[in-house]
């Protein structure tokens, strides 16, 4: 692994990773950083559940809670500050539940392809939440770094890689469009982190959009 060291906001490529931040409208910037947060509760709880079972009534929590956030947001329950934070900028707005679905597809997947095919939908459903699309190979790497064997990540960065770059303007901004070559940067090293050459990436396209 490199020895170049630097502060791990968090273990994938984030929008709230303020490179990456500062490239969002600043009206929509309190939005994504409660919808990415999301994201790490779930990603948290994929991580902790020894027992599908376990993690699905957990997410179906989390799912009821999206429910509740497009129909009826007073109703939500206190003390939850995530869910506090969702209700400043997402009350009133459905979609939420299709991230919790991606996240349990993850949970549930039981081969190889079926990974492979979570992982993607996961990143396609949070990169459209955050108002864009084309986020699979996010989405793969995201899951590689979820694996407990070199193998399974392995197949993930591959797959990853042999994925084609999104259209720029598909992707709906530059911040995206951060997440998603930052993402192949990583796959294209099998997950070994250059944390200075990332950095000059991310310098990069946030200045050019190139």
């Amino acid at each position: 692994m490199t020895t170049e060291t630097a502060p791990i906001l968090y273990g994938y490529p984030d929008i709230r990773d303020p490179r990456v931040m500062v490239a969002v409208p600043r009206a929509r910037r309190e939005a994504l950083a409660a919808l990415w947060a999301l994201a790490e509760r779930l990603t948290k709880l994929l991580a902790d559940a020894r027992e599908p079972m376990i993690g699905q009534i957990k997410l179906a929590w989390w799912r009821d809670m999206a429910g509740l956030l497009a129909s009826d947001p007073a109703a939500l329950p206190k003390g939850e500050p995530l869910l506090a934070e969702l209700q400043q900028s997402w009350a009133g707005q459905d979609g939420l539940d299709a991230l919790v679905d991606a996240a349990e597809a993850v949970l549930l997947a039981e081969d190889a392809a079926a990974r492979i095919a979570a992982g993607a939908a996961f990143g396609e459903a949070l990169f459209a939440l955050s108002g864009g699309a084309g986020g699979a190979r996010w989405g793969l790497v995201w899951l590689a770094g979820q694996q407990d064997t070199t193998d399974a990540a392995t197949q993930l960065f591959r797959d990853a890689c042999n994925r084609p770059a999104p259209p720029r303007g598909l992707l709906g901004g530059r911040a995206l469009l951060m997440l998603d070559r930052w993402s192949a940067a990583i796959a294209a090293r099998g997950g070994d982190r250059r944390w200075r050459s990332e950095g000059l990436l991310l310098f990069r396209i946030g200045l050019t959009g190139l």
